[in-house]
């Protein structure tokens, strides 16, 4: 996949995951927390929007498409997140008074105790790895640096190997050992006999 399709791709995930996971785990959240106060039991449908928007973070943190997906997530979760405590230097933006009743509810608990910011965080320090932006090598490519030169064939001159760095080259002849010489000793220093 090249990099224009793999950056075309997070994109698109990064506008419509985001947003899905935030209001998963908004109303999850909500939904968890209403339960227990009313009936003290555990809401499975509420457990399981915060799995789920859980799993799509972590999609979006730890997946091989383009890293524009976590960097738009981590904006939105970082303004999210940012955004209730701004009223206390007097810029007045509510955002939660455009949600309903347990959506507006679940934004302000995750809001007021900075997770969502965290989330943002997190998605943007996901997003800053220079190996995420990079596409993966293709199998055909060329390696950057051919490697040192070939050593010298000390075979005929007709049957050489080309010159070509990139062309599969023959492995020169095994060294033979006669009875003399001992290839275990032939990492040691000195050899004394």
């Amino acid at each position: 996949m090249s990099n224009g399709v793999r950056h075309g791709l997070g994109f698109v995930a990064g506008l419509l995951l985001p947003p899905l996971a935030a209001l998963a785990l908004m109303y999850g959240v909500s939904h968890l927390s209403l339960t227990l106060a009313q009936r003290f039991e555990l809401s499975f449908p509420g457990l399981g929007l915060v799995v789920l928007a859980g799993a799509g973070l972590a999609f979006l943190a730890g997946s091989r498409i383009s890293p524009v997906a976590s960097l738009m997530g981590g904006l939105l979760y970082v303004l999210l997140g940012v955004v209730p405590f701004l009223a206390m230097y007097g810029i007045e933006f509510r955002p939660e008074q455009l949600l309903p009743g347990l959506l507006r509810n679940g934004y302000t608990g995750l809001a007021l105790q900075g997770i969502l910011l965290m989330l943002g965080v997190m998605l943007l320090v996901a997003s800053a790895f220079p190996s995420r932006w990079r596409g993966r090598a293709r199998a055909d490519a060329a390696p950057a640096y051919p490697g040192y030169p070939p050593p010298a064939y000390p075979g005929p001159a007709d049957q050489a190997p080309s010159q070509d760095p990139y062309q599969a080259r023959p492995y020169p002849p095994e060294p033979s050992y006669g009875a003399e010489s001992r290839p275990e000793d032939t990492t040691r220093p000195m050899h004394r006999e």
